[in-house]
């Protein structure tokens, strides 16, 4: 365990000057149980989470992935605690805003997200739940129209889906490190943002060859398709081969493989991989490249971007977005500064 914190500690030595509000690109009705699959390539494949269809791992499975995060796990407790005593709208400002009345109709918060962000929404196979500081926050919006923070359905998306989930109706929001871009913005609207991020260069453990960006010329480099890496790595990185998976878990395995010689993504992405097994991976260099706003997406003018940045304005001054971050983050990485949460546009 010595061992363990003293990994941590130098990882995070070397971005701590960068805040972590400088740190996307990503048991309801249908959440009690959920299906393992990783991500899906469009938005016709996107796997709704339904007990329905559940597949249960073994108990050796889940005692590995249990060890596997020692030390590092989520208090499911004092999660579980805080998203259960969020505050609720008033019914008046419901029935004023169509999209929150919709959803009040309907009786359930479609989401689109994610089961495998260890630091922003995992499944907890051993009770079925979903925890993260995204998971948290659609389940306190989830509360904040519905009365009830387990009254949301999860549809998985990747960072290729996550727009046309929200065309096709599918989700009424998405909540999935989503950063906001000009093109997004097109197509879709969104609400936010509530966390900020910066690029970084992902290599495995001990490989002293890669020192950050500027040595990435003449390298394979894995990013995820739908991002926004491809286009940092043409900006910040010219001569590098890209190469694109259309989701975190393949260009990790990608990288494990010696397939390609680093992953390119947000920096929020790779600390989870750094903290589920720092032993594997390592940041090269710093953290580079324009701040990435992550936003909530919403149907393309939709007026619940309004209502959404109103709850999201709400939970930063009673503080539960600060405790959110640290139940989420903060106690999980060892850091204990926290980060001033962004201006709301």
């Amino acid at each position: 365990m010595k061992v363990y914190k003293k990994i941590l500690t130098t990882v995070f030595a070397l971005t701590l000057v960068f805040s972590l509000a400088a740190c996307g690109d990503d048991a309801g009705t249908t959440t009690e149980k959920a299906t393992e699959t990783e991500a899906t390539t469009g938005a016709e494949d996107t796997t709704k989470v339904a007990s329905e269809d559940t597949e249960t791992e073994t108990k050796s499975e889940t005692t590995e992935k249990t060890q596997e995060i020692e030390g590092v796990a989520i208090d499911k407790a004092a999660f579980d605690e805080l998203v259960a005593s969020g505050i609720v709208a008033d019914d008046a400002d419901i029935e004023a805003n169509s999209w929150a009345a919709a959803v009040k109709k309907a009786g359930v918060l479609r989401v689109g997200g994610t089961q495998t962000s260890f630091l922003f929404s995992q499944l907890d196979e051993t009770d079925s739940k979903l925890r993260g500081f995204d998971a948290g926050l659609y389940q306190l919006l989830a509360r904040y129209i519905l009365g009830d923070e387990t009254k949301f359905e999860l549809t998985q998306v990747d960072s290729s889906t996550r727009e046309s989930v929200l065309q096709s109706e599918q989700v009424d929001v998405v909540f999935a490190t989503y950063s906001i871009t000009p093109d997004r913005q097109k197509v879709i609207s969104f609400a936010g943002p509530y966390y900020t991020s910066k690029q970084a260069v992902l290599v495995k453990k001990g490989n002293t060859d890669i020192t950050g960006v500027d040595s990435l010329a003449d390298k394979i480099v894995a990013t995820q398709a739908g991002s926004t890496g491809p286009d940092i790595l043409a900006e910040f990185a010219p001569d590098a081969t890209v190469q694109e998976f259309e989701n975190d878990l393949e260009a990790r395995t990608a990288l494990e493989q010696g397939r390609v010689d680093a992953y390119v993504t947000d920096y929020t992405l790779l600390l989870n991989a750094i903290v589920k097994n720092p032993d594997a991976y390592e940041i090269a260099g710093d953290v580079f490249g324009p701040e990435d706003n992550y936003g909530i997406g919403l149907p393309l003018d939709s007026d619940g971007v309004a209502f959404v940045n109103d709850f999201l304005k709400k939970l930063e001054e009673n503080g539960t977005w600060e405790k959110l971050w640290k139940i989420s983050l903060g106690d999980r990485t060892g850091i204990t500064t926290v980060p001033a949460a962004p201006a709301i546009q």
